[in-house]
C-alpha cells in the first residue's frame, strides 16, 4: 500500500463491498477512484448505482451495456464449445468477469488511471480472472486488491467502516449466502449452502420455478443454428442477448438449468455451488443435437476431447491467453457447417431433444437403414471387424503359447 498510485478505476456493483472500497481507496492512496460498472444482464437500477458511486465520492462513474457483447463475444463461443466445467456449470460467471475486467482496462485509458481494482476475496476465483485479464490487456497497470490487504474481517467491520462514512447500509436482513447474477446464470454459494448434506432451500431460486410446480403440458420450440450460433427461436430471428433472455424465460418456466454441485476451485479449494442456468442449459443441448448430425466423427471426438481443458481455462480465467484463443479458432473452424434447425420438448426440468435437421447433415437414411440397401455391402464388415480385432486375437495367442498352449 505504500506505492504511488494516481487515479484508480473499479469494478462497482453499488453494494456494501464495493462502496466500502471505493471509500477505503480514496481514503488509503488519497487519489480519484473511477467507478466502473458493466451491465451483463444482472438487473441492477442503473440510474441507482450511478447516484450512489456519485454520493459515495467517485469523481466519475461509467456504466457500459455489455448485454449484447456479453452473449454474442462470450457466451456463444463458449458455446460453440459445449463448454462445462466438471460436467455441470455452464460458466456463467467465468465468462462475465473478462469483459468486466476490459471494460475496466479502457475506461483506466480514457482518464488516465494507472490502477484498477476489484471487490473480489482472497479465496474465490474471480480475483485471478480479474487479475489475470488486466495483465493480459495492460501489463503496466497496478493491481489493487482490498481484500487481500486491509484490515477488515468480514461484513460487521463493513458496516462499522461504512456508517462512519456515512455510506448507506442495508437494513433488510442479509441473505445467508452470496448470489452473482448475469444475463447467462445465476450463482450461489457461501453461508447456509456450505452445508453440502442439506438441500437448498426452494426460496433463493430466482430464475425458474421448481420442477414439481411447472406446467403438466411440455413446451415445444424450434431453435435455427447458422455456425454454431443460436439466431432464431420458432422462427423469429433475435439479437443474441434477447435470443438468450427469451430462452432464460421459457427454461425457467419449466423447470430447466438447475445445478447443485460441488467444484474444485482453481484456487485449490472445493466449494458448493448452487446454479440456475435456463438459457445456456437448452443451448448446450441443442448445439450439441445440431453438431450430432453435421460434423465429422472424427472432429466431433477430437472436440470432445478439448472441451475439459478449454473450460478449464475459461474457470481459471485463462480467456485472454494465448492457448485459448488458439483452441477458439479450432474450435470455430468446425462450425461453419453447424446449420440447421434443432426441435427440442420443455418439461418439468427436462430439455429433451425430439428433432433436428440440416442442408449439411451428415446422416443419410440410405446407408442407416436396417431395410435393403444399394450402398451398403454388408459382407464387407466381415474383413472390417477381422482387421480391427487383428491385434486382440494375436495378444490371446501370444498369452496361450506362453501359458504351455493353455
Amino acid at each position: 500500500m505504500n506505492e504511488k498510485v494516481e487515479k484508480i478505476v473499479l469494478a462497482y456493483s453499488g453494494g456494501l463491498d464495493t462502496s466500502v472500497i471505493l471509500a477505503w481507496l480514496k481514503d488509503t492512496y488519497q487519489c480519484p477512484v473511477i467507478a466502473y460498472a458493466g451491465d451483463v444482464g444482472q438487473g441492477d437500477d442503473m440510474a441507482e448505482v450511478r447516484e450512489k458511486a456519485m454520493a459515495t465520492g467517485a469523481e466519475e462513474i461509467v456504466i457500459d451495456d455489455l448485454k449484447e457483447e456479453f452473449v454474442r463475444d462470450f457466451v456463444f463461443p463458449a458455446l460453440r464449445a459445449d463448454a462445462i466445467y466438471e460436467s455441470n456449470y455452464l460458466l456463467g460467471t467465468s465468462l462475465a468477469r473478462p469483459l468486466i475486467a476490459r471494460g475496466q482496462v479502457e475506461a483506466a485509458r480514457r482518464f488516465g488511471a494507472d490502477a484498477v481494482s476489484h471487490g473480489a476475496t482472497g479465496k474465490g476465483n474471480d480475483q485471478v480472472r480479474f487479475e489475470l485479464a488486466y495483465m493480459a490487456l495492460e501489463p503496466d497497470l497496478k493491481i489493487i486488491a482490498p481484500w487481500r490487504i486491509w484490515s477488515f474481517k468480514g461484513r460487521e467491520d463493513l458496516m462499522e467502516y461504512a456508517r462512519s462514512k456515512n455510506i448507506p447500509v442495508p437494513v433488510t436482513k442479509a441473505k445467508p449466502y452470496s448470489s452473482d447474477s448475469n444475463l447467462l446464470h445465476i450463482s450461489f454459494e457461501g453461508g447456509i449452502l456450505e452445508d453440502t448434506w442439506k438441500e437448498p432451500p426452494e426460496d433463493i431460486f430466482v430464475m425458474s420455478t421448481s420442477p414439481e410446480e411447472a406446467p403438466d403440458k411440455a413446451t415445444y420450440i424450434e431453435i435455427e443454428y447458422k455456425n454454431g450460433d443460436p439466431t432464431a427461436i420458432d422462427g423469429a430471428e433475435l439479437s443474441p442477448a434477447k435470443l438468450l433472455a427469451r430462452l432464460n424465460e421459457l427454461g425457467g418456466r419449466n423447470g430447466i438449468g438447475r445445478v447443485d454441485m460441488v467444484e474444485n476451485r482453481f484456487v485449490g479449494m472445493k466449494s458448493r455451488g448452487i446454479y440456475e442456468t435456463p438459457g445456456g442449459t437448452i443451448l448446450r443441448i441443442a448445439h450439441m443435437a445440431m453438431e450430432s448430425i453435421t460434423l465429422d466423427r472424427e472432429v466431433a471426438h477430437l472436440k470432445e476431447e478439448l472441451v475439459p481443458r478449454y473450460a478449464e481455462m475459461i474457470y481459471y480465467g485463462y480467456w485472454y491467453a494465448p492457448e485459448r484463443q488458439m483452441l477458439q479458432t479450432l474450435i470455430d473452424e468446425t462450425q461453419k457447417r453447424v446449420n440447421g434447425l434443432v426441435r427440442l420438448k420443455l418439461y418439468k426440468g427436462n430439455c429433451t431433444v425430439v428433432g433436428r435437421k440440416s442442408d449439411f447433415s451428415l446422416y443419410d437414411p440410405d446407408f442407416a437403414t436396417f431395410e435393403s440397401d444399394e450402398v451398403y455391402n454388408q459382407q464387407d464388415a466381415e474383413g472390417f471387424i477381422r482387421l480391427a480385432g487383428l491385434r486382440l486375437k494375436i495378444a490371446r495367442l501370444l498369452e496361450r503359447k506362453q501359458n504351455g498352449g493353455r
